[in-house]
């Protein structure tokens, strides 16, 4: 008779199943292809695993170690694990603008004095474990309260009341954690005016000063989004406090995931999933260009480092995304428990969607600097091979969705006469602009001149259709935005080469 697996092993099992495709999603983002993705995520499980079971240990023995709930455990091992890859010297299988982030002081703080470690990530962990995973798989993952009711054991009926309890617990813990925070005699001084106009029951305008001091203040910046626990801002500020780098855009992924499963689905079946008095019914489907802009605009200062311009774009724009996995693909399998998980194999994306006109980042990369000198783009020099060369006519809408000193966020939506099998798209800038981050594209920049380079799910458009991509950029944007060039505003935009109207 065969053994039988062991009550640890069925937990572990389980956990494989519920954490794998996060893990998995998020390494892709860390990593600069779809093995190095696998990789680091099978070690960052079997991090993460670990930590499981020492918390467990301790807790037969009555010494209760508050810790994150699985899923953001499984994330921040692997965001630990990158760094450890780095210090051994594998960070070149690591996103540039990831190595750049493990060396800048924002890394440091995650892992630092538990006093100066984001409030998001401090409060989450005071709670209660279930509350926490409660909060993080409704507000992060995306999911229906039905659907986390049944993960956690909860009543139904109830979750919406729960989760909106949870919701008071951790802005209450934020409000302390910041209260203890090591800060200076500004900072203190608006510490108790900041907790009065964030309360949810007490709707105050934020005095003209405070304002100014949220937008130069990284740290209290970062408090006000947890406090807020506004639907626009709480799922970024626990993304981007709990994970750090790439929180966003790992925030986007997995509601675009979210989107897929209740397709997949059909309409009635998603509908059977939701709870009708829950607001969280309609979490997947909020305005990303509203969750990002407001994020970026509470926390600027707190996203400096990670928005500086670095270099090295060339070998960013040149790897080959069709290697990379479609980590939101709802149908993928995870490895069967008890060996390492095997490393990710490049399938299309099942939503076949690019982002909408001011949408957050998802899937796409981001640029890491000029190209080498002397070696202009594609699209600047109208070389315009292959099969979308054949595309002729195109539109261009360039919306402008938010700005804020020293950078702003934009969105491209182009509209083409022909079919397309890949597509470039190339644009110019006037003096001052430099793109820091790109989403649902591949980006390279030389001087003013910009290039969009398709992605692996997103490189079919049929004739008449549109693509869409954004991007977040420091220095001006403009005072009218698209066709201004001599005010930092693009101009000049082409598809493959050939010129675009502009809208």
């Amino acid at each position: 008779m065969p053994d039988q697996p062991s009550p640890r092993d069925t937990a572990e099992a389980a956990l494989l199943s519920e954490c794998w495709d996060a893990v998995l999603s998020y390494a892709d983002l860390c990593t600069a292809g779809s093995t190095a993705a696998g990789e680091l995520a099978a070690e960052a499980f079997a991090l993460g695993l670990r930590e499981v079971r020492a918390a467990d240990a301790g807790a037969s023995r009555g010494r209760r170690t508050p810790r994150l709930p699985a899923l953001p455990l499984m994330l921040t091992a692997v965001r630990t694990t990158a760094a450890a890859w780095e210090a051994a010297g594998l960070g070149d299988r690591l996103d540039p603008g990831l190595r750049l982030w493990l060396d800048s002081p924002r890394a440091a703080r995650y892992c630092g004095p538990p006093l100066h470690r984001p409030p998001a990530l401090r409060a989450l962990r005071d709670l209660q474990e279930a509350d926490a995973a409660l909060l993080w798989l409704a507000e992060v993952e995306a999911l229906p309260l039905v659907v986390v009711a049944r993960r956690l054991g909860l009543d139904p009926a109830r979750v919406s009341e729960e989760l909106e309890q949870v919701r008071g617990l951790f802005r209450d813990r934020c409000r302390r954690d910041h209260l203890d925070t090591p800060m200076d005699p500004e900072c203190r001084g608006y510490a108790r005016l900041l907790d009065v106009v964030t309360r949810p029951a007490m709707p105050v305008e934020t005095p003209e000063d405070l304002s100014r001091h949220l937008a130069a203040c990284a740290t209290c910046a970062e408090a006000a989004a947890c406090l807020r626990l506004r639907a626009d801002t709480l799922p970024a500020a626990l993304a981007g406090g709990v994970i750090g780098w790439g929180g966003l855009a790992y925030l986007e992924r997995r509601r675009r995931a979210a989107d897929v499963r209740l397709g997949a689905r059909g309409p009635a079946a998603g509908a059977a999933d939701r709870d009708p008095r829950a607001e969280g019914a309609g979490r997947a489907r909020l305005v990303r260009g509203g969750l990002l802009a407001t994020a970026v605009a509470l926390s600027a200062l707190a996203l400096a480092v990670s928005l500086m311009p670095f270099g090295g774009a060339a070998s960013d724009a040149a790897r080959d995304d069709a290697d990379r996995r479609a980590v939101a693909d709802p149908r993928a399998v995870p490895p069967p428990a008890g060996r390492p998980p095997a490393p990710a194999r490049a399938t299309a994306s099942p939503s076949g969607r690019s982002a909408a006109s001011g949408a957050a980042p998802g899937s796409g990369r981001h640029a890491t600097g000029p190209q080498p000198q002397g070696t202009p783009s594609a699209a600047a020099t109208g070389d315009a091979s292959g099969p979308a060369a054949t595309a002729r006519g195109c539109r261009v809408r360039y919306d402008l969705v938010d700005r804020w000193p020293g950078g702003f966020q934009a969105a491209v939506t182009v509209t083409t006469a022909g079919a397309l099998e890949t597509w470039r798209i190339g644009w110019t800038f006037g003096d001052g602009p430099r793109i820091t981050q790109m989403w649902d594209a591949t980006v390279a920049q030389s001087g003013s001149r910009v290039t969009a380079t398709s992605v692996a799910y997103n490189r079919s458009v049929a004739a008449g259709g549109t693509l869409s991509f954004g991007f977040i950029a420091s220095g001006p944007a403009g005072p009218s935005g698209a066709g201004d060039a001599a005010g930092g505003g693009p101009c000049g935009f082409t598809l493959d080469g050939h010129a675009c109207h502009l809208n």
